[in-house]
């Protein structure tokens, strides 16, 4: 039973759950609530995953007729039969490979940002207009292009906002103030370390299982924490007319940019001043309660048998 639990949990927390979260509207009126409530959900993911393989692991190593646990898995098959052992095998496999698979996006997720990273970050470095972006500030680099470019480089030795003379030209001071501040706000949080976790737990779990849309929430709320920082900074309409201008802006990949998609979402969610402390605060609990229920439900009593069979050894 605790694997069957653990397994619907997984399911659950990866699929269906995240999907409802996604196409949720609330989330963007209260995006740190909800990017913790997110996170919780990802992280509880994978530890009911691979709490599925150990409890299954767990099951074909139950105790013996003298009270040790049997140390090998085929001599189980008598006890479960020839289907359950069989269905124990393959999510057992199922669940080393998720966290095989999950390991290995970690790395290559990291590898390659960083990769494409470093080698834009000396690409804009050498093309600076060094006279403007001491001007704007000493993390500024202003590109000599007509193309609206405006987006941040984070890196652990300085992040970068990138701007082009197309954007320069299209806002007022304000307006360039907010920009840069949204920006800001992206390398402070390293906003971009939330998003390579989620895209390399939307890479490890099998495509019928994960949430197409999960993915896409997250950067929103990303972007909606910069907004709320530069509209704090300067002002929510000075924002909104900067997003407008912005909307198409374009940014390499591994980078953030201030424009996109989902501009008109986020300047709707800018003249919206409903207040939101009840769902900041459900959004909480409910974080803490995916995390914390599992275990004292399930995690417990499971661990509390592992330590009998251990104490067999």
């Amino acid at each position: 039973m605790t694997a069957l639990l653990f397994g619907i949990l997984t399911v659950a927390l990866v699929g269906p759950i995240p999907q409802a979260l996604a196409y949720a509207s609330w989330p963007v009126y209260a995006p740190r609530a909800a990017m913790t409530l997110w996170q919780a959900v990802a992280l509880a993911a994978v530890l009911s995953a691979f709490s599925t393989g150990l409890a299954i692991a767990a099951n074909l190593l139950s105790p013996g007729v003298n009270g040790a646990p049997t140390t090998n898995p085929l001599d189980e098959i008598d006890r479960l039969g020839w289907p359950l052992w069989s269905v124990y095998v393959i999510v057992f496999a199922l669940t080393l490979l998720v966290g095989a698979k999950l390991i290995y996006s970690i790395v290559r997720v990291s590898i390659r940002t960083r990769a494409r990273r470093n080698a834009h970050r000396v690409m804009i470095d050498l093309v600076d207009r060094v006279d403007m972006h001491r001007q704007h500030g000493r993390d500024i680099r202003v590109l000599d292009v007509t193309a609206p470019l405006a987006y941040c480089l984070p890196g652990l030795r300085g992040g970068r906002v990138v701007l082009s003379e197309g954007v320069l030209s299209r806002l007022s001071d304000d307006e360039l103030s907010a920009v840069v501040e949204h920006e800001r706000a992206h390398l402070r949080a390293r906003h971009d370390l939330v998003l390579e976790a989620f895209i390399a737990l939307h890479e490890a779990f099998p495509r019928f299982v994960r949430s197409r849309s999960a993915l896409g929430a997250v950067e929103l709320l990303a972007e909606a924490l910069a907004d709320d920082q530069a509209a704090h900074a300067t002002a929510p309409t000075t924002v909104g007319r900067a997003l407008v201008a912005c909307a198409d802006a374009t940014a390499p990949r591994g980078t953030m940019a201030v424009g996109g998609p989902t501009t008109l979402a986020r300047v709707r969610r800018l003249c919206d001043t409903r207040p939101v402390p009840a769902i900041s605060a459900t959004a909480y609990l409910l974080a803490i309660a995916i995390l914390v229920v599992p275990t004292l439900a399930v995690a417990i009593p499971w661990l509390t048998e592992l330590h009998r069979l251990m104490s067999h050894l």
